[in-house]
């Protein structure tokens, strides 16, 4: 079962800290890093009567080599408009086969209206496409669209930059966590059972998704159950970007081996008339890719996140807490309202 209630006493709180990170989901995990080196060549032309975006992707020189056995990279390029990474807003070329200095000649199209345009980024990574495993980071690029002159429509040449240093956003979220605050059980019953709450004290410096004004209030579900019961939420700030929330969520009636299984995910989100706006996220787990035995895709912990949920494991009912960078979450539609 849950429950969520306000919360105006002073507690613990953990700070989680977007850094110029950005989303996991732009850029899974990968153990291996390569060292970003080369350039690459693109347009940016917007159709007015098409109300389309077109991103002319021309050339990549001196890109790393991801494949080191073989000595080779099999590059591709990707763009979003940032802060959408969904499937759906994702574009991207064709893969070329053993080269470091590959040329596309390819346009990318995005359907968007300018005012809409405005309020986002654009990033430009290239990859190498891996048949085993994961595709391989060989750098990026990100123009911040609001400042970005539209009657330049000449390819340019840019430097590929890490993945440091790349989100034009700042994100600051408060959360309180707390881990098997409560043991109870009959002396004669084996059976323990925990709680785990979540405290949201406020966002500092969101992004504004659609506009000039931001409406947030922040989304917390126990994952695999996405019932209503499940999902809890704050109440709506308007009007800021920096909203103060002082909201406790509470999820009991868990087993500790639950714990094992379960997804605590924490979204932020600006309240529309018509529809919600996702801004990012963070997911506290053991990021073990699968629940009760079945592979899941939200189970995707970054590595201090699941260390943060491994440390409330071993908390004994302490609290916990960390710095964490707020990200990008992939969600199904159903459960994104």
């Amino acid at each position: 079962s849950s429950r969520s209630r306000s919360s105006s006493e002073k507690t613990f709180f953990i700070s989680s800290v977007m850094t110029e990170q950005v989303s996991s989901s732009i850029y899974p995990a990968d153990s291996a890093e390569i060292n970003v080196q080369g350039s690459i060549q693109f347009a940016v032309n917007y159709i007015q009567k098409l109300g389309e975006l077109h991103i002319f992707v021309m050339h990549c020189r001196d890109l790393a080599t991801a494949d080191r056995k073989k000595h080779r990279s099999d590059p591709y390029v990707k763009c979003y408009l940032l802060p959408d990474t969904t499937k759906l807003g994702k574009r991207k070329t064709s893969v070329k086969k053993k080269t470091l200095n590959p040329t596309y000649s390819e346009i990318l199209t995005f359907k968007v209206m300018m005012q809409v345009l405005k309020t986002q980024s654009l990033n430009v990574s290239v990859w190498h496409d891996s048949s085993f495993g994961r595709n391989r980071f060989l750098g990026d690029v990100n123009l911040n669209l609001l400042e970005w002159d539209f009657s330049n429509t000449q390819i340019n040449e840019y430097v590929l930059k890490t993945r440091v240093n790349l989100s034009p956003f700042m994100f600051i979220i408060y959360v309180t966590y707390c881990g098997l605050i409560a043991r109870t059980g009959r002396r004669t019953s084996t059976m323990e059972s925990a709680e785990v709450q979540i405290w949201v004290k406020d966002c500092k410096n969101l992004p504004l998704v659609r506009g000039l004004v931001i409406d947030p209030f922040v989304k917390c579900t126990l994952r695999p159950d996405t019932s209503r019961r499940s999902r809890q939420r704050t109440r709506v700030v308007t009007r800021t970007a920096n909203p103060m929330f002082n909201h406790t969520m509470v999820y009991d009636g868990l087993r500790p081996e639950d714990l094992r299984e379960v997804c605590i995910e924490i979204t932020v989100w600006d309240h529309g008339r018509l529809d919600n706006h996702y801004i990012g996220g963070l997911r506290l787990g053991l990021g073990t890719g699968e629940s009760y035995g079945v592979e899941v895709s939200w189970m995707d912990s970054t590595t201090d996140e699941a260390d943060l949920w491994q440390r409330m494991l071993r908390s004994d009912g302490e609290w916990v807490e960390d710095v964490l960078p707020l990200r990008m979450l992939m969600m199904p539609k159903s459960i994104s309202k």
